[in-house]
């Protein structure tokens, strides 16, 4: 009678893990979708780095958005400029070494470098794709963030859908010094700017030459503080920690080094951007040898497109990925 009673009770067992390990596969068969507004800290590099995911449907494929600097956070108003991309991507921002909430939670106990950052991306990017249950992302960067993502785009382009290179550094050396000349011409008639600018020297030989640059290519985009004791205080602090980065960054040379890629990139520019010559990425894209590639000019822009055209820049990256599902 026991032993009958134990049978049953096993059978009864068995039968109800059978139930809950249908439910759970079927459960995970229907992808089920869900928002997601969440800031995770994960070990990246050795350190706890912060990444920011937003998205009005979880099944969303991943736009990793690479900021520009080096030493600046997208985070902060990425809202005013993925309000519509997340209708259709899930959002990811995330805060680089040194940078933004992840310098709060813990400084890089190395000077940071090129190599370094480009392992900490390949490390976010494996994170996310293991997070999110997601083969390939798609990747932009801006400004100083191409230098990361072009790395990716060379190394690990298995990983991309898409490449988004937005105002991105592609010979940098040229443009610094394009942009020395362009300053020149503009304040001949400002006796401190001029002898400000004539010491600048290219390559940089102190930390001064490049904050002359910015100061009057920020005066010269109407941002008065560029000029103020604390502008100038703030960038050398900066420098302490970034100018041997950007030093770096001055060997880059894409169309040298770069010629061919095997994932489809995307090229935004602003007619007005003097910080990362227009002229010198259109030479490049028109080079460039890739699966498909585009080149769109934003005529209202200058280094900043997603904060000069915010809309335009959104609808132009999800018209790209209406253009990928419709060949897929």
């Amino acid at each position: 009678m026991r032993k009958n009673f134990i049978l049953l009770l096993l059978a009864i067992l068995f039968q109800s893990y059978e139930c809950n390990s249908q439910n759970k596969k079927e459960l995970k068969a229907e992808n089920i979708s869900v928002k997601i507004d969440t800031l995770l800290t994960t070990e990246i590099g050795g350190i706890k780095q912060v990444i920011e995911i937003k998205t009005d449907d979880s099944n969303n494929p991943i736009l990793l958005f690479l900021s520009g600097g080096p030493g600046s956070s997208m985070m902060k108003n990425a809202d005013s400029y993925t309000n519509i991309l997340k209708n259709k991507f899930t959002i990811v921002q995330w805060d680089q070494r040194d940078a933004g909430k992840t310098l709060k939670l813990n400084p890089s106990p190395t000077q940071p470098s090129v190599e370094q950052m480009e392992e900490d991306t390949y490390q976010v990017i494996s994170f996310l794709r293991k997070e999110l249950n997601q083969e390939k992302i798609y990747l932009l960067g801006s400004s100083w963030g191409n230098v990361l993502g072009f790395q990716i785009v060379k190394n690990h382009p298995e990983l991309l859908h898409s490449y988004f290179a937005v105002n991105p550094v592609i010979s940098q050396l040229p443009s610094e010094k394009d942009l020395l000349k362009t300053l020149k011409i503009h304040f001949k008639e400002n006796v401190l700017a001029l002898k400000e600018l004539a010491s600048v020297k290219i390559p940089f030989t102190t930390d001064e030459d490049l904050f002359y640059l910015r100061k009057w290519l920020f005066y010269k985009e109407g941002k008065e503080f560029a000029t103020s004791n604390d502008f100038k205080n703030g960038f050398l602090q900066w420098s302490k920690t970034w100018s041997p980065v950007w030093n770096e960054v001055m060997n880059i040379d894409l169309p040298k080094t770069l010629k061919k890629v095997d994932c489809p990139v995307y090229f935004f520019v602003g007619k007005n951007d003097i910080q990362t010559s227009t002229k010198i990425t259109e030479e490049y894209f028109e080079e460039l040898k890739a699966p498909k590639k585009d080149l769109f000019l934003f005529k209202n822009s200058g280094h900043q497109i997603h904060q000069d055209e915010p809309e335009k820049f959104q609808n132009t990256i999800i018209k790209m990925l209406d253009t990928n599902k419709s060949k897929e």
